[in-house]
């Protein structure tokens, strides 16, 4: 018997969140999507997922307003997908499930490491500036690769994320 989508018996805000991003896949596409991710092929190609697994996730996306669907081109006519506000709002959730894996799981490397843009110091637990004492808003992260990164990445997206950047900075990867 298939697990069902929904958590009809919780009451629960937990379970009412995770009825959306609670799929296997979608908050890698949040991720993504903070690290500057927006085009169909640049997830699909990144992430490695199935591209009907890929299309469901985006529009369960778009249907809760956490991605927005813009055109960038118009013929052929192509989307890209940006983080709204309540993507934004997912980041402190990223970043503890991040640090939680790399304590809590072993043999998990760091991938990459998030600092306060402003000042260069890494973020705290909860993404506070240590040195400035204030909480770091998304577009004000500087992410870094870390130690664990592949130094040379087989697809473009991966490439692009080798170099320090912002997040929400749209990733520009060569077009073949």
């Amino acid at each position: 018997m298939a697990l069902g989508k929904d958590y009809v018996a919780q009451e629960c805000s937990i379970a009412r969140a995770l009825e959306i991003v609670g799929e296997r896949w979608t908050l890698l596409v949040v991720r993504d999507a903070l690290y500057g991710v927006r085009r169909y092929n640049d997830f699909l190609v990144h992430l490695r997922i199935p591209r009907a697994v890929l299309a469901a996730r985006l529009q369960t996306l778009l249907d809760a307003g956490i991605l927005e669907k813009r055109r960038y081109q118009e013929s052929p006519p192509r989307d890209e997908y940006v983080p709204t506000d309540r993507a934004l709002a997912l980041w402190p959730v990223l970043r503890s499930l991040g640090l939680w894996g790399r304590q809590n799981i072993p043999g998990t490397r760091q991938m990459r490491s998030f600092h306060h843009a402003e000042c260069g110091t890494e973020l705290g637990a909860y993404g506070e500036c240590p040195a400035c004492g204030v909480a770091v808003a998304p577009r004000d992260v500087e992410m870094r690769p870390g130690d664990g990164l592949n130094p040379d990445p087989e697809d473009p997206v991966s490439r692009a994320l080798l170099a320090p950047r912002r997040l929400l900075q749209p990733i520009e990867t060569e077009r073949g």
